[in-house]
């Protein structure tokens, strides 16, 4: 049995939060939270969250073991881009991408 739970629309960019996301894959959730708690990325309290979501789903709703559980997958998807715009000389204009989110982590039981 999977329990995931989904955080949308984080103002991260994915390239940032994938790095997190390569830390705690297939770790138990206990290692996870240690990692996470260390870990200097801006990303890791992001992380954090959802895994704390994941496993309150997977103990409130599928009555699983917290001791038992690991991060199964665990994935971060595009999410929009805002797209600014900068003046720069001569009327030129540069174009600034502000990108999103959207956070996954899926928790096992072994």
């Amino acid at each position: 049995m999977e329990v995931n739970a989904t955080a949308k629309y984080i103002r991260i960019a994915p390239r940032k939060l994938r790095i997190v996301m390569n830390l705690i894959r297939g770790k138990k959730v206990s290692e996870a939270f240690a990692i996470l708690k260390f870990t200097p990325k801006v990303g890791s309290e992001v992380v954090e969250k959802v895994l704390r979501s994941a496993v309150a789903n997977a103990e409130h709703n599928n009555d699983m073991n917290v001791d038992n559980l690991y991060v199964s997958t665990c994935f971060v998807d595009q999410g929009p881009t805002l797209k600014r715009i900068h003046p720069r000389s001569r009327g030129q204009a540069f174009k600034i991408l502000k990108h999103s989110s959207h956070v996954t982590v899926c928790v096992s039981e072994k």
